[in-house]
């Protein structure tokens, strides 16, 4: 697997399995529906960010958006969010794009990275921020409408770097 900085070309193949996690309304509080152009600029960052993909025999696996957490004096902090194709999940994907993203925000100079908004009740990707280091700081009550479980918390998920 080959973890590359996207391309404009790669839009429409990360799109395939974008629309599929954000219509399941499990793990992000992005607008459901939302057409290949409208969803565009939700995921593919801007610098001083990037977003990268995963690649495996040709295919998108994965991806990765990163960049400053917040601009001016919170810029010295990242964030992240992860989107691995659920055809695809369990194959240690999401694991190499966090350690890509650990890389990355180390090498741009960040001092750590705070993830604002991880669904409490999304047991894989919790396990996954905590075994590569993240920390709960805190958990928003509520503050997510999961189709299954109701209002459940966002935590804020933290690491330095």
């Amino acid at each position: 697997m080959e973890i590359r900085i996207a391309s404009d070309e790669d839009w429409p193949g990360i799109y395939r399995f974008y629309s599929v996690i954000m219509s399941e309304g499990r793990t992000y509080a992005f607008p459901e529906g939302q057409t290949l152009e409208e969803a565009r600029p939700w995921w593919m960052e801007r610098p001083p960010g990037c977003t990268v993909v995963a690649v495996d025999e040709g295919r998108i696996v994965g991806s990765a958006k990163m960049g400053p957490n917040r601009p001016g004096r919170g810029s010295h902090i990242g964030t992240a969010s992860f989107l691995v194709d659920p055809a695809y999940q369990g194959k240690g994907i999401g694991r190499a794009l966090g350690e890509h993203v650990i890389g990355w925000s180390r090498a741009e100079g960040f001092r750590g990275i705070t993830f604002n908004a991880v669904v409490e009740t999304n047991g894989p990707a919790v396990h996954l921020w905590t075994s590569l280091g993240f920390e709960v700081v805190g958990t928003v009550p509520d503050a997510f409408d999961h189709p299954e479980h109701g209002l459940v918390g966002l935590h804020v998920m933290h690491r330095r770097l």
